[in-house]
């Protein structure tokens, strides 16, 4: 089948620029995702960065959806620990009246953040597997409308038509990746997250999967970075660019994304390069015909029929050039 293509947006705040003015480049971004073509665009959940103004996903998909008519709107995703199941349940069924059959529940267990603003966002949440999983239970309960207390059923309202598509987050073996084969639902592979995460994972999903309404089949999504530009040269400025970012996320430094010419004259230690190194297959850059070659491959090897991108750069042009070259060069 062909490969479809979707977008994971985190509404970057750019040095000398403002939380608003990221917000309106994530609605751009997804009115021009849709005219592109591609399949579905998801915005994530962050906390306590002023680098990442994407905090409330369920909110800002009400406005993406409302701006957009077709492609497939959705959250990348709700980091379930930091909510009531019913809150979730709830907020996802009105989105689903709102927009009936456009909207997906991507699905987490990490924090989004770090744990002191976790305990603080929901402070019964204990960090467990066990919390979680009970969590997914109580979810699917709830989107069957099979909940009940001693007191009688406990409905999640409104009653939507249908239920929004239902996908676990994962970054590497176990975990994640069997609940969402105990649970019959679909599966994202976070590569940008784990440039470590394998094939190996979707054959252990597909193996232990277990048909439920939502699938019938094993559904998988690749979830990586990719910085596609019309040359070499601008590819490798975006491509030192990022790299010197994840190098500061690994520190715990969250800040605004600085511009390409703070980085002109920076020459990475050797340290920083053995870090680059771990950390290149979180990342595909290069020209849309490299690009189309890698992004080939990496679905072949993980067996499936849909990349998720997510483009972290200073420039929102550039930014919108890589989405569109992708398209282009993908014809979707």
């Amino acid at each position: 089948m062909p490969l479809k293509l979707s977008i994971l947006d985190q509404s970057i705040v750019r040095r000398n620029g403002t939380a608003a003015q990221a917000v309106r480049e994530t609605i751009e971004t997804a009115k021009l995702a849709e005219r592109l073509g591609y399949h579905r665009f998801w915005v994530s959940e962050h906390h306590n960065s002023v680098m990442i103004a994407g905090s409330t996903p369920e909110v800002l998909m009400v406005k993406l959806a409302d701006e957009t008519s077709s492609i497939r709107i959705g959250s990348g995703g709700i980091m379930l620990p930091n909510h009531s199941a019913l809150k979730v349940a709830e907020n996802f069924r009105m989105l689903e009246t709102l927009f009936p059959g456009r909207i997906d529940l991507g699905m987490g267990r990490a924090p989004g953040g770090d744990r002191v603003t976790a305990s603080m966002l929901n402070p019964s949440n204990s960090f467990s597997e066990k919390a979680y999983l009970e969590q997914l239970e109580h979810l699917q309960a709830y989107f069957r409308d099979e909940a009940v207390t001693q007191y009688g059923p406990l409905l999640a309202v409104p009653q939507s038509p249908g239920i929004p598509e239902q996908w676990i987050l994962s970054s590497s073996m176990g975990g994640s990746s069997l609940l969402a084969a105990k649970f019959g639902l679909g599966l994202v592979i976070a590569r940008f997250i784990n440039g470590q995460a394998g094939p190996e994972m979707v054959q252990q999903y597909k193996r232990d999967f277990k048909p439920s309404s939502q699938f019938t089949k094993p559904r998988t999504l690749l979830a990586i970075a990719v910085l596609c530009a019309d040359t070499e040269e601008k590819a490798a400025q975006m491509r030192k660019l990022s790299d010197y970012q994840l190098l500061l996320f690994e520190q715990g430094r969250f800040e605004p994304m600085g511009s390409y010419a703070d980085l002109a004259d920076y020459v990475f230690s050797p340290e920083e390069l053995m870090r680059i190194r771990k950390n290149s297959g979180r990342i595909v850059s290069g020209t849309p015909e490299q690009v189309k070659k890698q992004l080939t491959a990496l679905a072949h090897d993980f067996d499936t029929d849909e990349i998720i991108v997510t483009t972290m750069t200073y420039s929102h042009e550039d930014r919108l050039r890589s989405f569109t070259l992708l398209a282009e060069i993908f014809a979707i």
